[in-house]
């Protein structure tokens, strides 16, 4: 039994559709308990806090958030014995905004992005003394994911080689996070930021401090909701990374359609954005030559696989584990950070 439901925390690890002679696998984060990938360091922050004697139960926290972040804190903070109050911007899916007033959540709309949610945050905080989270530059955002999802991660592959990390960046707290941990385990990793291709700032300041002419895409307000905050935050880590891929809003809708219609995962933008940019990763570094199984003995045993198909079986070695070949296989890794849920009003689905 579990004492509280934010001991539930934590996400499986699935194989997704993958080019020949790689693998691409997904943390399906929709199995937190608030649905997301943002109840980590939703319950990190505060516990944080808390240790520190900033806070204790009873009092008031605000956050600026697009949703999720807030929907994680709306789940802790009911658990925990706080009252809410998230100011979101007003172009964010009714969902959110139903989720978080279930949770007992108050929520403010203002008008325009992310940086003027911040900016109404910050005045409800020095007026009316409510305490900010900060999950752009609380570092116990970026910790939630180096102590769960990372480790999550490294038992999930059950010792395979992880050859590039794919992730979206918003806060830049799981990329930072999860990438830092598992690039101590796996030193030549590739560490690939994912963003919007209408609001790409992280790409265009890195291209400028590199000396490369840049995208010439314009910077702006993007529909992303949960990805690309139009700013760099704090928090991102920027010496990790080795690759921005920006994807266009219309592909990560199609993928997070394909993936619910035709693998059964229902994720929302972001993932889908997620997604697309771990295919490109995974179709460079692929190894045809492998012949890398689809599927390991112990998934077809379970399917009722034979091979017969076409979908090469790996042979079990002799410690129990898939044989070489499958060991060898280039793996990506991915969060998919929520579900599709919270994204049904926008007509992505349709």
């Amino acid at each position: 039994m579990r004492e509280s439901i934010l001991d539930t925390i934590g996400s499986p690890l699935v194989r997704v559709a993958s080019p020949e002679g790689a693998t691409v696998a997904a943390k399906v984060e929709a199995f937190n308990p608030g649905g997301s990938a943002k109840d980590r360091p939703a319950r990190e922050m505060i516990a944080a806090a808390e240790r520190a004697g900033e806070i204790e139960p009873g009092d008031r926290l605000v956050e600026p958030t697009s949703g999720n972040t807030g929907i994680g804190l709306a789940v802790a903070a009911a658990a925990r014995g706080y009252d809410l109050t998230i100011v979101m911007p007003a172009s964010k899916s009714p969902e959110r905004r139903e989720l978080l007033r279930a949770y007992g959540a108050d929520v403010e709309l203002v008008e325009g992005n992310m940086e003027s949610a911040r900016d109404r945050a910050d005045r409800l905080a020095e007026t009316e003394g409510a305490v900010q989270m900060g999950q752009f530059e609380n570092p116990a955002n970026a910790a939630a994911h180096y102590r769960t999802t990372a480790e999550e991660i490294l038992e999930q592959v059950e010792g395979r080689e992880i050859d590039a990390f794919v992730a979206g960046v918003g806060t830049g707290g799981t990329i930072t996070g999860t990438a830092s941990r598992l690039r101590e385990a796996f030193p030549e990793m590739e560490v690939v930021a994912v963003e919007p291709e209408r609001n790409a700032v992280l790409k265009k300041e890195l291209d400028t401090e590199s000396g490369a002419s840049g995208d010439d895409r314009p910077i702006g307000d993007d529909d992303y909701q949960g990805m690309g905050p139009g700013f760099v935050s704090e928090l991102l880590d920027t010496d990790l990374l080795d690759a921005v891929e920006t994807v266009a809003l219309d592909d990560a809708e199609a993928e997070a359609r394909r993936l619910a219609r035709e693998e059964g995962i229902l994720v929302g933008q972001s993932s889908g954005a997620a997604s697309v940019a771990a295919r490109r990763v995974a179709d460079r570094i692929a190894r045809p030559q492998l012949n890398c199984p689809e599927v390991p003995d112990e998934l077809a045993d379970l399917t009722g696989s034979d091979g017969e198909d076409g979908a090469a079986s790996a042979e079990l070695s002799s410690d129990g584990g898939v044989d070489d070949g499958y060991d060898d296989c280039p793996l990506v890794v991915t969060v998919y950070p929520d579900s599709g849920e919270r994204y049904l009003s926008t007509g992505m689905f349709d």
